[in-house]
């Protein structure tokens, strides 16, 4: 496709009728990528796209054959869930290395969505990230069309490239399809880069000169604790700042930042061993972020950015912190952060959490088409009133290869990380490895991974590093490797019933330094996938776990079972209805041994959406364990149900209870957040903790918070 510069204004009105957009290039014959990716969509859209000096418009008619059917939409809140709404994206690849982009989506109602495309887009878009752009859609009776005016400011690029990665998508609910304008195969991503096509420009776009935004915010909050009976008022301001050094490199800056959630994290009943890791949802931590977060694999992370502001989940306040991320030239990524803390006791009769810097440098070498080498340094320096501990310190350094075939066929990495810590040495240092092999029918996968106990990673993310010794009291801490595999068939019968049937053997065990076993899961699972995208598996689970302590299996402070080796199977079946159904549901159960006793697991999602307005949800989950004489039986519930109001695409109400029984809390949080220009809130949360068996009411909260985004 070629981009023209147009020769006179657009007006965002989603009418089509400038003169630019008659002589545009038109991209048409869209295909399916589902149910099938054989064919030619029975749903047709045509794309166009044009320029000026500050703005990349786009232009989308959006043909409709079922105009008696009502458009599938989730709500009128920024950021919906693409595959199960219907909507329009554009897929865009600045420096056509196939590897990072960005990603703008709207629904048939206007409502925008924005996300990166980070390490080739294989998992889709990460819609944390938000920044300024425009929209406009109007509907008739056989479309709709939709608008877009993506400025420059807002993407990062090379002015001095004539030729990006482009594509589109479509979702057509009414007619249960999707479809791309460049071909995706259906086990790939719509979102993925190694499937873009070139968007040829005839002159290269300017870069975008000034760039600078400031974000300013200002929070007051009241805070009641009724078991001690204590008050608190609070006010603070801050701001964060973003810098275009260039039009590809961005400088970030934060002063007194307030990184309180205004969104609560979803709790999760946990019945490992082991700590869980939540997503990051902080903006300053969000653009570039794999240059950072995606050193290591999911449980052996070199950074994990919810270290930094955060101790065991109290708030430890940033004084101020700065970074540089974004590409040098197609070829170089870096990324360098530097964060201070200040000291603070976090709660009353605690020692004072000292003062802390921490310090990240992450570089980038583009090897080959879509292959990179990576290098990572994370420094946690400590103080003490107020000077630098030089006995106080801890720093890994990792050297990482990511494989990426141009056909998105093999995916791969390895990877070393080295650790420094005071008066620690030996065995502190871990290696990995994981390659992909993912074709139509078949995907396979190779996994190891070894951890040294003196791996120590203060700003990292390693949970099964530690374990707590229950006799002692003390946490230990153990080497271990751990080699996993799984094979997966896909089948694609003939018929109008079912897409495909994937049969899955995976296989995960876990060895000691002396690489004898502590913990070994082998799991065959099938799974049906229907047309309508409604979905059935059965799984079994073969499991061997070595305790190197005598543990409460039950979480529930109940009597410890003895250390030891302990074998045990149970069954799951999992059925999901076509999720953009008015109501939708999911439910799971899982029945078997579980170590000396049995467990029954239930979990059941529920939705119904009177759209687009009003969108109610239940999310329960049930595990009752049943122990020999001698234990107690125990029963834990997590209940959340939530809804989510929109009075207009400007203004959300949102209302989340949590029910948790495994940590004894009641959650309620209730939001409302009206977004009276674009980027820039203003939220009113409203929090209370009650003790989850008797209601008795822990700690009450109210916050006010405002955000506000200016252009310079």
């Amino acid at each position: 496709m070629t981009i023209k510069k147009a020769r006179a204004p657009i007006v965002l009105d989603g009418e089509l009728n400038e003169i630019d957009w008659q002589t545009a290039d038109k991209g048409s014959g869209f295909q399916m990528n589902f149910p099938t990716d054989t064919l030619i969509a029975k749903t047709q859209t045509v794309v166009s796209l044009t320029y000026d000096d500050d703005f990349i418009y786009v232009a989308a008619i959006c043909y409709d054959s079922l105009p008696d059917k009502k458009y599938t939409v989730q709500s009128l809140k920024r950021d919906f869930s693409f595959p199960v709404s219907d909507a329009f994206a554009i897929f865009i690849d600045p420096f056509n290395d196939k590897i990072n982009g960005f990603s703008f989506s709207v629904n048939p109602y206007g409502v925008q969505r924005e996300g990166l495309l980070q390490d080739g887009a294989g998992r889709g878009v990460t819609t944390s990230w938000d920044n300024k752009w425009y929209s406009a859609v109007k509907r008739y009776n056989d479309k709709w069309v939709v608008e877009m005016k993506i400025p420059f400011k807002t993407i990062r690029y090379n002015s001095a490239l004539k030729s990006w990665g482009i594509n589109f998508a479509r979702n057509d609910l009414k007619r249960n399809e999707t479809s791309v304008w460049n071909p995706v195969p259906q086990q790939f991503n719509v979102a993925s880069l190694a499937f873009t096509a070139p968007l040829n420009w005839v002159e290269s776009p300017k870069k975008a000169g000034t760039n600078v935004s400031i974000i300013p915010y200002a929070i007051g909050s009241y805070s009641r604790n009724f078991e001690d009976t204590t008050e608190q008022s609070k006010f603070n301001g801050g701001f964060d700042a973003k810098i275009a050094v260039t039009s590809s490199l961005n400088l970030d800056i934060t002063v007194n930042p307030d990184f309180s959630q205004v969104e609560v994290d979803q709790q999760i009943t946990n019945l490992t061993r082991f700590s869980l890791s939540f997503p990051e949802r902080r903006q300053f931590f969000i653009e570039n972020s794999d240059l950072f977060s995606q050193f290591g694999f999911r449980q052996i992370r070199p950074f994990f950015s919810r270290r930094i502001g955060l101790n065991s989940g109290s708030a430890v306040p940033i004084i101020a912190g700065a970074r540089l991320s974004g590409k040098i030239n197609n070829n170089w990524r870096i990324g360098l952060m530097n964060i201070q803390t200040e000291g603070v006791s976090v709660k009353e009769g605690e020692p004072l959490i000292q003062p802390e810097n921490y310090s990240v440098a992450a570089v980038q070498r583009k090897i080959g088409k879509r292959s990179t080498l990576d290098a990572i340094f994370v420094n946690r320096q400590g103080f003490e009133n107020d000077e630098i501990s030089y006995s106080n310190y801890n720093r890994v350094a990792g050297l990482q290869y990511n494989l990426r075939s141009a056909d998105s066929k093999f995916q791969g990495k390895t990877f070393y990380n080295q650790a420094f810590t005071p008066n620690i040495t030996g065995d502190d240092y871990t290696h990995a490895s994981w390659l992909m092999v993912q074709t139509r029918n078949i995907t396979i996968h190779w996994n190891h991974e070894y951890v040294g106990k003196n791996h120590i990673a203060d700003v990292g993310f390693i949970p099964r590093l530690s374990q707590y010794n229950s006799e002692t009291g003390e946490i230990v801490f153990a080497s271990y490797w751990r080699l996993e595999d799984s094979f997966a068939y896909r089948y694609f019968p003939k018929g109008r019933s079912v897409q495909n049937i994937e049969s899955e053997l995976k296989y995960s065990e876990y060895f000691n330094k002396d690489f004898n076993s502590t913990e070994l899961e082998i799991e065959p699972s099938v799974k049906l996938n229907f047309n309508n995208r409604t979905k059935f598996k059965l799984s079994f689970e073969h499991n061997e776990v070595t305790l190197q302590f005598p543990t409460d299996i039950t979480f529930t402070d109940n009597l410890p079972i003895a250390s030891g080796n302990y074998r045990y199977n149970n069954a799951e079946a999992y059925f999901e209805s076509p999720s953009y159904k008015t109501f939708n549901f999911d439910v799971s159960t899982d029945y078997g041994q579980y170590f000396i006793g049995h467990k029954l697991s239930s979990t059941i999602n529920l939705n119904y959406r009177f759209q687009p307005y009003l969108k109610l949800g239940i999310r329960a989950n049930q595990n009752h364990i049943m122990m020999p004489t001698g234990y107690r039986d125990a029963e834990l519930y997590l209940i959340g149900p939530k809804l989510e109001f929109s009075f207009t695409k400007k203004l959300f109400f949102t209302t989340f209870v949590q029910y948790n029984t495994q940590v004894e809390n009641v959650n309620i949080n209730a939001r409302l957040q009206y977004r009276f220009k674009p980027m820039s809130d203003l939220y009113i949360v409203y929090t209370d903790n009650y003790n989850s068996p008797n209601f008795a009411i822990k700690n009450r909260a109210l916050v006010i918070k405002l955000i506000y985004w200016i252009n310079v």
